[in-house]
């Protein structure tokens, strides 16, 4: 029992690791067929194919040659051994007129030696012819489905390249290909490059006009010019803003130019009040 526990656990302890071996094949050879896929260009395939089977074809029509060299070279042997058997039949012939039994019997003896080889060639030679026969017919048809192979073939590659022409425009146009992406960021980052100068180049002609920054290629900067040109635009406001008022009916009509302050204004108007509230002299007499 001991023994027998021990194979038990001997064999649970090796069927884990065969599990775990079979999953790393499996995932190695999973990893190795979609890298394949990845990389294989049905067009390389398709014309490896036809190159393999010209070279079948190839092999058939050297092989009809073969058998065609055999079937005659037995066609040629069996030419000779007629040719020796009409010899051996004349001698015979001869032999018996000139009373010569024994020449014409060993003749003839010979001449049935050549019949049986002759026989023998010739049932070689019909087999020779069969194979010769099939071996044509298979090329025949073998060429047949490599022509229609090649139609194929090239009608697949056609599709399969506009396809793919298809598939790039389309990705260029939409902008996910790589190289449309790449372009695509480029010109982001250029955008964004630009929108940060402009952007640079803005604040620092803002500093530079309110005086936060000299102009170090100007001349010296004049405080007191600095602080007239700024009243100058406190008063071009000033100017604007009563003429929006005049068009829009907000204010009496009164000229732009020369118009005064605000605080001045204010005052004439309050002393043209006090003015209308006193009596006129020799009203109360």
């Amino acid at each position: 029992m001991a023994r027998v526990r021990q194979q038990v656990h001997t064999t649970k302890g090796m069927v884990a690791p065969m599990s775990v071996i079979k999953r790393v094949s499996l995932i190695f050879k999973s990893k190795a067929n979609k890298a394949l896929d990845r990389v294989e260009d049905p067009r390389e395939t398709l014309d490896y194919s036809y190159q393999r089977q010209l070279e079948m074809l190839t092999q058939v029509r050297r092989g009809v040659a073969d058998v065609a060299t055999s079937r005659k070279r037995v066609e040629l042997q069996m030419n000779t051994l007629q040719r020796e058997m009409d010899k051996r039949d004349g001698q015979a012939r001869q032999a018996l007129g000139n009373g010569r039994e024994d020449l014409a019997r060993d003749a003839l003896a010979r001449k049935a030696t050549l019949q049986t080889q002759l026989s023998d060639l010739q049932t070689q030679y019909q087999g020779l012819q069969a194979d010769e026969e099939k071996l044509t017919a298979a090329s025949q048809r073998l060429q047949s489905k490599v022509d229609a192979f090649r139609t194929q073939k090239e009608t697949i590659k056609a599709t399969y390249t506009a396809a793919e022409a298809q598939t790039r425009i389309g990705e260029a146009v939409s902008g996910i290909s790589e190289e449309m992406g790449d372009v695509g960021m480029a010109v982001q980052r250029a955008q964004d490059k630009t929108a940060q100068m402009q952007a640079r180049a803005g604040a620092i002609d803002e500093l530079m006009a309110s005086g936060a920054l000299d102009d170090v290629t100007g001349p010296p900067r004049d405080d007191i010019q600095a602080e007239l040109d700024q009243m100058r635009g406190g008063h071009d406001v000033d100017r604007e803003l009563e003429q929006m008022k005049q068009e829009l009916g907000q204010a009496p009509a009164k000229e732009i130019e020369g118009a005064p302050d605000g605080a001045a204004a204010q005052a004439q108007q309050s002393e043209q009040g006090q003015q209308a509230d006193q009596p006129q002299a020799g009203d109360g007499a």
